[in-house]
């Protein structure tokens, strides 16, 4: 079921149109990614969905509702963290949090327990005392998101959530992405980190210039199967062989090895494999290579780099 809906929005700074018609369905329980390179339009459309912006035109609905209608009652719904965030420095840990809390009227019987579950999932409680102007960058990082995740919203947008964490700290952030998830939380993350959004993430949307280029499932990504080859004859069987081998399409061969596309499972790869041998075709590795996230994105962008002739 679908709890955000972004149809055909505008948006323009002076001189530049930052999105240009984007349409765009998160359903809920999704984790989903969205990328592209700097200046692309992925923080502008973050901040038209928390209703931080104004688009010249087009709607966003968050579970049903038109942000433009009501945006402080869709605040309340949603969690948002910006790239560059803000703290208030002489509150401590235990004041921020309790804060934002009040700002989105959690109320008062509820708020001690809300703020020690957010510190508890991103491993602050024991800096509850603590200023937040004292605290390094990567625990700043961390209570910037549990002020975002505080009053338990169902949709939260992250810019950039894993900057300045350590390598530790980021795998219990993908952690914490899955269990806000599971209990049925939407995710949309801008990020760079390619590799570690493949960790959550359910869908990945590539934003460029403005425009929606690609919205992808992250859980099917395309698989190929790849036959590596003692000697450059034996590829020129593999290849003959292949040609005439139902379920066999995008067959490609290299100097050691065909690769091609082949929707079958695991009992016909086997079989394949097996006429594979009784032909005397000398095969010394098979297997499956699948296009992460950043290969996909790689090749949408290799792509619209080449010359059109």
């Amino acid at each position: 079921m679908s709890i955000i809906e972004v149809n055909n929005l505008i948006f323009e700074y002076p001189g530049k149109r930052a999105l240009n018609n984007v349409s765009l369905s998160i359903n809920q329980g999704d984790i989903m990614a969205l990328v592209g390179p700097n200046g692309a339009g992925k923080t502008t459309l973050l901040q038209c969905i928390a209703a931080l912006a104004t688009p010249v035109s087009g709607t966003i609905t968050v579970d049903g509702e038109n942000i433009a209608d009501d945006p402080r009652a869709c605040h309340r719904k949603m969690g948002y963290l910006p790239d560059f965030f803000g703290l208030y420095e002489d509150l401590t840990v235990y004041q921020c949090l309790s804060y934002m809390a009040r700002a989105h009227d959690l109320p008062h019987s509820q708020l001690e327990d809300a703020i020690k579950k957010a510190a508890r999932r991103l491993k602050i409680e024991d800096r509850l005392h603590e200023k937040a102007g004292q605290l390094s960058r990567g625990l700043k990082q961390r209570l910037a998101i549990a002020q975002a995740i505080v009053h338990e919203p169902d949709v939260l947008l992250l810019d950039e959530p894993a900057s300045g964490l350590d390598p530790e700290a980021r795998q219990s952030l993908s952690s914490l992405f899955l269990e806000l998830r599971d209990q049925g939380m939407t995710l949309i993350v801008s990020s760079h980190i390619l590799v570690e959004l493949e960790d959550y993430c359910t869908d990945m949307t590539i934003v460029r210039d403005g425009n929606i280029i690609e919205h992808r499932l992250v859980d099917h990504p395309q698989s190929e199967i790849s036959l590596l080859m003692v000697s450059s004859h034996d590829v020129e069987s593999l290849y003959h062989f292949l040609e005439q081998e139902p379920g066999v399409s995008q067959l490609q061969k290299n100097t050691s090895d065909c690769q091609f596309q082949y929707a079958k499972d695991s009992h016909e790869q086997h079989q394949l494999l097996k006429k594979l041998l009784q032909h005397d075709i000398e095969v010394y590795q098979f297997g499956c290579i699948k296009q992460n996230m950043q290969d996909v994105y790689l090749a949408h962008v290799n792509a619209e780099q080449e010359p059109q002739l």
